[in-house]
């Protein structure tokens, strides 16, 4: 949780955590997605996002929030160019059973990232990757974590921390190792 701010706080935090990160933002937009002169759209659509979320609440984890609202922005553009208008569809019917069948690119996509998300768990110290796995996975609380764990919830929260973070960055490719 962070803190409510004035517009001039606000901008100065912009300008102090967001915009160092225009480079890998930029970065990650260029790996990450196919149409080349889209990358200026979706970087302001990054900020524009987080300036909103900002205005409520200033994250915690500047870089973090960055690189999920990016994610989440790409998942939302991806999702609006698999709709296909009803009238150019002739069938029905056939649009339907053909988009419930994932074809083998699908596939391959899928086990690559289950194999990346893998790797990334196994390079988490083991109690930050049990604390990650019982909140995503379970979606148990803190403090359900905190006892099944024998922990303070204090410490959960920073191995949830650590975890998360350690992991957005070697999603996003920020990751040296």
């Amino acid at each position: 949780m962070g803190f409510a701010v004035s517009a001039d706080a606000l901008q100065a935090w912009f300008l102090r955590e967001v915009l160092p990160l225009e480079a890998a933002l930029t970065g990650y937009f260029r790996r990450n997605w196919r149409n080349e002169s889209d990358v200026r759209d979706l970087v302001q659509d990054v900020y524009v996002h987080v300036c909103d979320a900002a205005r409520r609440e200033v994250p915690l984890n500047t870089r973090a929030f960055v690189f999920t609202t990016a994610r989440n922005i790409l998942i939302d553009r991806f999702r609006n160019r698999q709709v296909v208008p009803i009238e150019t569809v002739g069938d029905v019917e056939a649009l339907a059973a053909a988009s419930e069948i994932p074809g083998p690119d699908r596939a391959v996509i899928s086990r690559d990232e289950l194999r990346r998300l893998q790797a990334a768990l196994d390079r988490l110290a083991p109690r930050c990757r049990e604390a990650v796995l019982l909140k995503q996975l379970e979606g148990l609380s803190r403090r359900e974590i905190a006892s099944r764990m024998g922990i303070s919830e204090e410490t959960v929260k920073e191995y949830l921390a650590i975890g998360l973070f350690t992991l957005s960055d070697i999603f996003f490719g920020e990751d040296s190792k």
